[in-house]
């Protein structure tokens, strides 16, 4: 493989950052709300549990890989290792796909908390959302260009940042914090009879039992950790091989804390009901309210400050995974080629490219957060459950039965998660597939390698449910 050389490496305060800066996005504002519009209070805090036991059985999985394979680099190179060389290719191609989509998502949201003094700028897919948001996307761009030791370096400084407002936020949620309004309707009894006596209108939608409050949780629960695995995607620039899965731990630990705090707190101060009718993000308004005069603003900045760093941190991410991808032979010699500051230019500027087409395609999208998000976190699911996988088979292999059930626990969560929740964009991200086999397929030429035939059908199934998306997409059964 080729070594990144001339550098110090990242710290365990740079990987860190790398994993609550990539996290703390936009999720963390707009959680409350999305939550608010799906369940109940009850079943908020049943989701969390649920989400924290995945996550952690995956961060272990993480911690023990990155101990135990300190020969592998890059996230997908456990796929690789426990499959072969297509399934590395379509967990790290997956990872790519998501990095970028995440972008997406980051875009919107931003022009949204600009439309906070621009209304112009709502609901964050108009023509000058764009704009601006490209912009912003070629500059970030350019940044990472000159150096990605550098750009995690300033990822840790915005992470400081990021982290003391929501501190802010949490302060005053529990200052403010009344158990009276939390436990009103705490499982959405209340609501759902008034949703059948017809006191919401027609188009009021019952949240539905507890077990479907739960379940419509998950993908916006799961979006909030994907760039939980950042340590791990850079963790050939490590300067410490065994901080990596350190950062992994304290990185979801700290994240938990910020998460469950910012989506239930506002509970305990606004009926969840008036939560839900809010703009995106609701935590904005939310804090207006805690602060009048100054609280909007204040978190309104803090949105932005929070969005540049996981966008910053989503443009390292794809680019170093593509980079190693072609280490390992998964994609053409000039993907993993690096200039003179170690960045990899040239799948820095697809990756540009691709966010560049998508944010174009937003303009016909009816919830343009919603849809990029999802696609985003399904995405980062398949890279997530190939690694579990791996986890699942060292721990079997090596006897070790402890390690197996935590691989087998985290896969579990992964798989069940999508397909109750997120079946319709797992299809659309097939379509994403198409395009990559057909590079796969060159680089693995240009190698010397040969295409078997298992590979072939295995990529002619995923491509075969990508053109069924489309056909479905058409036909309206699924939409974005």
């Amino acid at each position: 493989m080729e070594e990144k050389e001339g550098t110090k490496g990242i710290g365990l305060i740079g990987l860190i950052g790398m994993v609550v800066s990539s996290c703390i996005g936009t999720g963390v504002f707009a959680i409350t709300g999305q939550l608010a519009q799906v369940a109940s209070p009850g079943a908020v805090l049943i989701g969390w549990l649920i989400v924290g036991v995945g996550f952690l059985a995956l961060a272990f999985s993480l911690n023990n890989l990155t101990e135990k394979r300190s020969d592998l680099h890059g996230i997908f190179s456990y796929a690789d290792a426990g499959w072969g060389p297509l399934a590395g290719f379509i967990s790290g191609w997956g990872y790519w796909l998501s990095a970028w989509l995440g972008n997406v998502a980051f875009a919107t949201m931003m022009m949204s908390t600009i439309g906070y003094f621009y209304p112009d700028f709502l609901p964050g897919n108009t023509v000058p959302c764009i704009i601006v948001a490209s912009l912003v996307m070629w500059g970030i761009t350019y940044l990472v260009i000159r150096g990605v030791e550098s750009a995690a370096a300033l990822n840790a400084v915005v992470m400081v940042c990021k982290v003391a407002a929501i501190a802010v936020t949490l302060v005053f949620g529990i200052f403010l914090f009344n158990a009276g309004i939390l436990t009103a309707d705490f499982w959405g009894n209340v609501y759902n009879n008034a949703v059948a006596a017809g006191e919401y209108g027609p188009d009021a939608v019952e949240l539905g039992g507890v077990g479907t409050q739960v379940f419509n949780c998950m993908i916006i629960m799961m979006w909030c950790f994907v760039g939980v695995e950042g340590a791990s995607v850079v963790s050939a620039r490590a300067a410490r091989k065994n901080d990596v899965g350190k950062a992994t731990l304290i990185g979801f630990l700290c994240l938990m804390a910020i998460y469950v705090g910012a989506s239930v707190l506002p509970f305990g101060y606004m009926p969840y009901t008036e939560i839900a009718a809010l703009d995106y993000p609701a935590l904005l308004y939310v804090f207006e309210s805690m602060a009048p005069g100054w609280g909007g603003p204040f978190i309104s900045i803090a949105i932005i400050i929070s969005i540049l760093g996981s966008w910053l941190s989503f443009t390292i991410l794809p680019a170093e995974t593509t980079s190693e991808m072609a280490d390992y032979k998964l994609l053409p010699a000039s993907w993993g080629k690096l200039n003179a500051k170690g960045a990899p230019q040239f799948s820095l500027i697809v990756v540009g490219a691709c966010i560049q087409v998508f944010l174009i395609v937003l303009l016909f999208s009816a919830d343009a957060y919603d849809f990029a998000f999802s696609m985003c976190t399904v995405a980062i699911v398949i890279t997530w459950a190939f690694a579990a996988a791996y986890q699942a088979k060292w721990g079997v292999q090596n006897k070790n039965m402890v390690q197996a059930a935590i691989g087998f626990v985290a896969v579990a969560f992964q798989v069940i998660g999508v397909l109750f929740n997120g079946w319709s964009f797992l299809l659309l991200t097939c379509v994403g597939y198409i395009p990559g086999f057909i590079i796969y397929v060159k680089a693995r030429r240009d190698y010397g390698h040969a295409v078997t035939g298992g590979e072939k059908a295995c990529m002619a199934i995923v491509s075969a449910l990508g053109v069924l998306s489309l056909v479905l997409l058409a036909m309206g059964v699924i939409s974005i």
